[in-house]
């Protein structure tokens, strides 16, 4: 868990930091934009989930996951400093819980599942040293596979998470250019 407190906390503290400098410089007008920039960004991040889906061909599922992972926290940051600490409209702020828990999600999702796959990978390799066959390592571990199986099914959490947040972004945004001046 320490991981997933770790690049959480730091991205509530970079966005706190970055959003300090703004104010500090007088450069608040910044964060406007970075609604903008950190949707593109999260957007752009998006293209792992094209290539799982074989909509693309091109690109490492493996590689373009770690992009995903790292545009989606730097789309994050921007995201939470653009909003800022206003109180003055219900939609963004839910829209922003709804970030930080699809952010939250995706982060303890990463963490466990890579956990539970190494803890798999480290008894495997305990048992055959021990003498135990392939199939009887393999019937020994046969419910600590089924759990690591299960846990690869954390997106069945993570991606309507996901999707309600895009549909709050997108009430915002809407909203923003139906009532704007």
């Amino acid at each position: 868990m320490l991981p997933f407190i770790q690049w959480y906390a730091l991205m509530i503290l970079c966005a706190i930091a970055i959003d300090y400098f703004l104010h500090r410089f007088e450069l608040v007008f910044i964060g406007h934009y970075l609604g903008f920039a950190g949707t593109l960004v999260v957007v752009v991040s998006f293209v792992y989930s094209l290539r799982k889906r074989k909509i693309m061909t091109s690109g490492s599922p493996k590689t373009l996951l770690m992009l995903h992972e790292y545009l989606a926290w730097i789309g994050s940051v921007m995201l939470l400093v653009h909003a800022g600490i206003h109180f003055n409209a219900w939609l963004p702020w839910l829209a922003i819980l709804m970030l930080l828990i699809t952010v939250a999600s995706g982060l303890v999702g990463k963490f466990l599942l890579q956990r539970a796959n190494e803890s798999l990978k480290e008894k495997k390799q305990q048992l055959i040293k021990e003498g135990n066959s392939e199939e009887e390592t393999e019937k020994k571990l046969f419910f600590d596979s089924i759990t690591v199986d299960m846990m690869k099914k954390w997106r069945v959490v993570h991606l309507p998470i996901t999707f309600l947040t895009a549909v709050l972004v997108l009430i915002h945004v809407f909203t923003i250019i139906m009532f704007s001046k």
